[in-house]
């Protein structure tokens, strides 16, 4: 049976990479001559795809297939074959700014997309160069050229945009395939959305510079009935140029809110830029548009069922820990996010937060840790403090996390923190803790340091949430856990402090937090994916045969409007998503409700407020109140506190001894890329590094 499982895990891989690479290929071979005068002639003129598709099945079998083939294979992949999949090691990091922090791998694949724009770009102009004789009554050689340049800087960002929502469909099934969930890939989302926005601003700018060397600044406002508006991409340029002033780090950190409305003018967007291309260009970039509108929408639908808040833990120092009641069934990956949206602060701001329960710890509740920081959280916080009817009404998104817990596999593990960069780092230990004492001889690190440096000692509160709010039953004998704490800003050890504990009373209406699409969700998604992709196939082409192709064939200057081939496109795609979306939505809801998949329901007779003094922390003393279980006790006592100094992380990481260390560094970028560059250094031969951020 194992060799059954691993001979049909590789011919899955085997399909799904030929799937890709052809994908690929068609790219490469697109702005060729051997595609446009061989290629692309043969596959158009068939009766089948003008009667049936009028003349955009080429587009949509080369293009949209191949993805949504990937798509849906890959959900079957994932329910199968989850838990053996691992995340490829980042051994050799580079701090390359502006990129950041990056791998060999993702220099290597950023280097062959740029030459695939590079080639692209390349062959489309010495294909239009050729033709470039043909001239307009008074319209010189040279500004055909610089004309032919504009419209290619168009055509070569129509490449970046075939990728640009596949690492922001938080729920999709190929990120996973190569090691990823969307906070990890949210880096090649930007990257792609600067090349983007600079190749359209070029196009755009392009073209009306030709146009007022050629007196005709009047097309402009045309919006043609046989060819593309070129109002359409101006307004579509407009809200390009919205969003991505408004996404520079110096805006984003400092206006948050100014950058999440204005990014969601992507509606507009998207609808003016197909309308821009038509339905040709449309079909190439289909596939990530499509499975975006399917992650988006199901989002959506989570989205309307309140989470049943049980209950909110307020930390000296001003962090905030959630604890929502959730279903059993319900699995999630340490390192995990989840979105959260409080419609009594904002009804359209979400914001994502670390989860930092562990899905088998805790089988009936789901924990996260809110900073606050911003202007929302803090909010929140004082309407947690003041609220008077011990009421909250909470909407969720998510979880969302890597689909397997890969630090798992290193020799010993090196959690380093900054600030609140800890709190993913609580839901790895909470999941060591679980691995170890329910299954003693699982495979787990056997050394695991955590170095944690805060500014003040209030921020110490956040050791008091590796362990869960009602402690765990469960000895931890085998787990040899080290935890370094440093104070930077401070040499004494503070004053006693308090953490306040806030219940709430929810209504019968909230419910437990559940998957979107229940057990086995995987699957449902893949049926989803390949289900409504399908359904948009088979309606474009009956009524095309039926309703348009007729009167296209009988009409002598053509019957319809070139826009009106994008409306129709978007119209069937649109309706297929939310079609099959909802039906099974609705199917999986009846099931959970007749099956009892909803959580067991707490009592609403709970304590208003608890509050729970702390002691002193003298140094080397835990620093979370009176430590009573065993649990607790263990970790007290591997815990050290330093005041007045920060890590040598340098001296600590090259002085370990294990052949295989694990390192992960979550918090502030300086901390980030100094661990980094320590990691790609020379001696840190056994150091396999991970950066988690959070931070857009």
């Amino acid at each position: 049976m194992r060799n059954l499982m691993m001979m049909s895990s590789i011919f899955l891989q085997a399909i799904l990479l030929v799937a890709f690479v052809g994908w690929l290929l068609n790219w490469v071979l697109l702005p060729t001559k051997v595609y446009r005068d061989s290629w692309r002639p043969s596959l158009s003129s068939t009766n089948f795809n003008s009667a049936y598709f009028e003349g955009q099945g080429t587009n949509l079998l080369l293009f949209s297939f191949p993805v949504m083939f990937m798509a849906g294979l890959g959900c079957v992949y994932l329910h199968f074959h989850t838990n053996k999949l691992e995340k490829k090691e980042k051994r050799r990091p580079r701090v390359i700014s502006p990129l950041g922090i990056v791998t060999g791998v993702e220099l290597a694949f950023l280097t062959m997309f740029v030459a695939l724009l590079v080639w692209s770009l390349a062959n489309y102009l010495h294909r239009s160069f050729g033709h470039s004789h043909k001239l307009k009554h008074g319209i010189k050689p040279w500004q055909v050229k610089f004309r032919i340049v504009a419209l290619m800087l168009g055509y070569v960002g129509n490449i970046c945009w075939a990728f640009l929502f596949f690492p922001v469909a938080r729920g999709s099934s190929l990120l996973p395939l190569i090691g990823l969930n969307s906070e990890s890939s949210i880096k090649y989302h930007i990257w792609l959305g600067h090349i983007s926005n600079t190749l359209f601003t070029l196009h755009g700018i392009g073209y009306i510079v030709y146009w007022a060397m050629t007196n005709k600044l009047s097309e402009m406002l045309e919006w043609s009935r046989t060819w593309v508006s070129n109002v359409a991409g101006e307004i579509a340029l407009v809200m390009a140029l919205a969003m991505w002033a408004t996404s520079f780090a110096p805006i984003r950190r400092r206006m948050f809110e100014v950058f999440y409305y204005a990014h969601h003018l992507y509606v507009l967007f998207i609808f003016f830029y197909v309308l821009h291309v038509g339905v040709d260009f449309m079909c190439t970039v289909l596939p990530g548009i499509f499975l975006f509108l399917i992650d988006r929408y199901l989002r959506f639908l989570q989205s309307q069922r309140k989470a049943r808040l049980v209950s909110a833990r307020l930390l000296p120092c001003g962090s905030v820990e959630l604890n929502f009641s959730k279903c059993q069934g319900l699995q999630y990956s340490p390192t995990s996010i989840m979105f959260i949206n409080v419609p009594t602060i904002s009804k359209l701001q979400w914001h994502p937060f670390t989860v930092i329960s562990n899905s088998n710890l805790e089988p009936d509740e789901l924990s996260l840790v809110v900073k606050c920081l911003g202007s929302w959280s803090q909010k929140l916080s004082q309407q947690i403090s003041t609220s008077a009817d011990h009421r909250l009404e909470v909407s969720v998104e998510g979880p969302y996390g890597p689909v397997s817990s890969h630090f798992l596999r290193h020799e010993a593990l090196v959690l380093i923190s900054g600030g609140s960069g800890i709190t993913p780092f609580i839901s790895i230990i909470r999941e060591i803790i679980f691995q170890s004492s329910s299954n003693p001889n699982s495979q787990i690190p056997s050394q695991i340091l955590l170095i944690c440096a805060f500014k003040n000692s209030a921020d110490l509160a956040m050791l008091d949430l590796l362990l869960p709010a009602g402690g765990t039953p469960h000895p931890i004998p085998d787990l040899n856990l080290q935890i370094e704490a440093y104070i930077t800003r401070e040499i004494e050890p503070p004053a006693a402090a308090r953490i306040r504990t806030k219940r709430f009373n929810p209504t019968r209406s909230d419910l437990p937090i559940a998957s979107n699409l229940g057990p086995n969700p995987w699957l449902w998604l893949g049926a989803i994916v390949v289900s409504s992709f399908s359904i948009f196939v088979v309606l474009l082409a009956v009524l095309t045969r039926l309703y348009i192709y007729p009167i296209d064939r009988n009409a002598r200057d053509g019957s319809f409007h070139y826009s009106f081939f994008v409306l129709f496109d978007v119209f069937l795609a649109c309706t297929s998503v939310l079609t099959v979306s909802s039906a099974v939505f609705i199917l999986r809801k009846k099931q959970r409700g007749s099956g009892g998949e909803g959580g067991r329901v707490k009592s609403l007779e709970m304590e208003m407020e608890v509050v729970s003094p702390s002691p002193p922390r003298p140094a080397g003393s835990f620093v979370g109140g009176e430590v009573e279980s065993v649990p607790a006790r263990q970790v007290a006592e591997a815990t050290k506190v330093h005041y007045g100094r920060r890590p040598d992380l340098e001296g600590i990481l090259l002085g370990c001894q294990a052949s295989e260390v694990g390192v992960m560094a979550c918090g502030p970028r300086s901390l980030r890329h100094e661990v980094a560059r320590i990691c790609s250094s020379g001696p840190a031969q056994n150091l396999h590094f991970e950066s988690i951020s959070f931070n857009w």
